[in-house]
């Protein structure tokens, strides 16, 4: 299944974690990249605005709910953030008491740099892997997709210890593309007939014909 034909199929779901819109997330993923393009982004970047979003189709593939799909992210393996949204609800995660996982560091080394940890399992970390199997996109573009809802990261500066070199430049790409995900959000669709050729050119430029989900 191509890109194009994976956002078609994603049409039918509204996230129940956003509540920001009632549109669904072809037209969200339509807005957000018709907003980076309007702004005059890289048509990498746009792109990213169009499949960020992609992975919800785990959703479609075997997931138990929309909880275990989209939603906040986090490292998993070392100390939880109190930064986190909700920290309370980690005391009754297992990993809240292990010896190794409950230490500030964990399984990592400080500075080992953010591409190094284990995120926990979502949408994002999801389209992450297929891009980076399929897709010629930048770094900084797999990043944004990476990390969009990594919030305690890029929003409150947590887990910062982690990061390396060269992860300042990953940190601001997220934060560039994060305003776009979050408030271009508009109750008007846009009509998809009037745009679909010009991002089926973008996903021609950077994806492969056929992905495998």
């Amino acid at each position: 299944m191509g890109v194009w034909e994976a956002m078609e199929k994603l049409n039918t779901l509204v996230d129940e974690s956003d509540p920001d819109t009632d549109l669904s997330q072809i037209e969200h993923l339509l807005q957000t990249a018709e907003s980076i393009r309007r702004d005059g982004k890289p048509d990498w970047m746009q792109l990213v605005g169009l499949v960020h979003d992609l992975g919800k189709l785990l959703f479609f593939l075997g997931a138990e709910g929309q909880w275990d799909v989209v939603g906040d992210t986090f490292p998993v393996g070392c100390a939880f953030s109190e930064l986190n949204i909700y920290p309370e609800t980690f005391e009754d995660n297992v990993d809240s008491t292990h010896p190794v996982y409950k230490t500030k560091c964990g399984v990592y080394e400080e500075g080992c740099g953010v591409e190094k940890l284990m995120i926990s399992w979502g949408h994002d970390e999801y389209m992450y892997l297929v891009a980076s199997k399929f897709s010629t996109l930048p770094k900084e573009a797999l990043a944004m997709i990476r990390f969009h809802s990594f919030y305690p990261w890029h929003r409150e500066n947590a887990y910062s210890h982690f990061m390396a070199p060269g992860d300042e430049e990953l940190l601001a790409a997220v934060r560039d593309f994060n305003p776009y995900d979050l408030y271009s959000k508009a109750d008007k669709p846009i009509v998809v007939e009037d745009v679909k050729e010009y991002y089926q050119g973008l996903i021609a430029k950077y994806f492969a014909p056929v992905v495998e989900w």
